[in-house]
């Protein structure tokens, strides 16, 4: 599996990114993977479904499967959060994950930046990041727009050798 983070601060536009890609990948016939971490507590299902009251009762896993999809719900209980190597060997075979999060892995990384969200540049520091995407970096760095998706689409398949 090859994998590429992107990296950025919350507002900066990752998951509007990931969500327009994700088609032409599905288009040319790649078969994509997303891990998404975040920092808010997360609910799948909704209060008074019976998965949700297997959980609530005290199950460490509660796997929920139809003919059109499954989902595992895994409780932490307390355990620190697997980092993405662990989250990577339980994914399906498929050529590429996209992951939305992570941003201090040591993973190949596209920097999502918006100038007016206020936070600092992060491809100084991280030398897995391989292009910014939003605004125009201060210094010399890969850079596309972030309505530039055929551009970006076209540096992806290039940078993870999937053309």
């Amino acid at each position: 599996m090859i994998v590429l983070g992107f990296a950025g601060y919350s507002g900066s536009g990752k998951t509007t990114l990931i969500e327009l890609l994700l088609p032409r990948f599905k288009a040319d016939g790649y078969r994509v993977a997303v891990i998404k971490q975040s920092h808010h507590d997360i609910e799948v299902d909704r209060p008074g479904k019976d998965s949700w009251r297997h959980r609530q009762a005290g199950a460490a896993e509660v796997l929920l499967t139809s003919p059109q999809r499954w989902m595992l719900v895994h409780e932490m209980a307390g355990a620190p959060e697997p980092d993405l190597a662990e989250h990577l060997a339980r994914l399906s075979p498929c050529d590429l994950v996209l992951v939305e999060g992570f941003r201090h892995g040591d993973h190949a990384k596209l920097e999502v930046h918006r100038n007016e969200i206020g936070q600092p540049w992060l491809y100084p520091d991280d030398p897995h990041i391989l292009a910014v995407l939003g605004d125009p970096p201060p210094t010399a760095m890969r850079h596309f727009a972030l309505d530039d998706i055929r551009g970006i689409y076209e540096f992806i398949l290039q940078q993870m050798e999937l053309k």
